[in-house]
């Protein structure tokens, strides 16, 4: 036996029980710890598999089999993510001081809104099919539609996106940020739930590309890594962050932005055809069918050993 670990452990329990104590943490009682959070991962993951039977899925789905397979798991899935949508609109109520809810009143809302949110599935694909045709119509590398579902990064995070936003407007709490921090961590990719992104959405590469939450972007857009469609300080003057405005641009159809453009602030509108160079810094609307490119100068000379 370790000495220290006897004469120290009970100790350092105590003090992080003490802090646990303090609040600033999650109750287990709630539901909402790590085996909650895993859960909704496993939602994620069931719902791609649905979308892409045979891709996303762990088992090896035969032709004639799909069906079942797709009703069995879409049952699995409804029944949890209804007792976690509960569990989420329970602790949210309970953090609103006055406006805690019964229990069996949750579960009634929780089993509203996921019915809502399982109808809304096939349309999601649809849209998301409709990405997947824009990337491999935009991009040259692509050899098939096949390589940039098993393969492309976008195709998560998009797809994460889409599911995301579905719950994000029928104001599920917690749920929607979960996906699409996990969508953040697998691919680089960080998409706030509560964006608008039209059909056909492709995002090239990806690494490093940022959309912010009130962000509204316009069908058969295609952006690189590296852009930046975020806010600009939006604080007020007691320096408190400012909610519920208009805080990021809005990007019309039909407008490609490549590599590291950093375009910021609701006021900002990109017209529908644009085209942001690299680099670029953007902080003001942008007329249609425009182009619009950094100057920096770049100069070439003779090696000196």
């Amino acid at each position: 036996m370790i000495p220290w670990i006897n004469s120290d452990v009970p100790q350092i329990s105590k003090a992080v029980l003490h802090e646990i104590g303090r609040g600033q943490h999650i109750d287990v009682s709630d539901g909402l710890n790590m085996a909650g959070r895993k859960d909704i991962y496993d939602i994620h993951d069931g719902l791609l598999s649905i979308f892409f039977p045979g891709v996303w899925s762990r088992e090896c789905i035969e032709k004639g089999d799909v069906d079942f397979y797709i009703t069995c798991s879409l049952r699995r899935i409804s029944h949890k993510l209804v007792h976690i949508v509960r569990d989420m609109l329970l602790h949210h109520s309970r953090c609103n001081e006055g406006q805690e809810e019964e229990a069996d009143r949750c579960y009634e809302r929780a089993s509203q809104l996921c019915r809502q949110f399982i109808a809304a599935l096939p349309q999601i694909r649809r849209v998301l099919v409709s990405d997947i045709e824009t990337a491999y119509s935009g991009d040259p590398a692509a050899v098939s539609r096949d390589e940039i579902l098993l393969s492309y990064p976008f195709v998560e995070a998009v797809a994460t996106y889409r599911l995301a936003h579905e719950l994000y407007e029928l104001k599920i709490p917690i749920v929607p940020r979960i996906l699409s921090e996990r969508a953040h961590s697998n691919t680089g990719i960080d998409i706030h739930p509560g964006a608008q992104i039209g059909d056909g959405f492709f995002i090239d590469h990806g690494t490093g590309v940022v959309i912010g939450e009130t962000c509204r972007i316009g069908k058969n857009v295609k952006i690189y890594q590296g852009v930046t469609l975020g806010a600009t300080s939006p604080f007020d003057e007691s320096g408190t962050p400012r909610r519920g405005v208009k805080r990021h641009p809005d990007v019309g159809d039909n407008v490609i932005i490549y590599a590291n453009a950093v375009i910021l602030g609701g006021d900002t509108v990109i017209g529908e055809n644009s085209i942001i160079g690299g680099n670029a810094w953007v902080t003001e609307p942008v007329p249609p069918n425009s182009v619009v490119f950094e100057r920096n100068k770049t100069e070439m000379r003779q090696r000196r050993y």
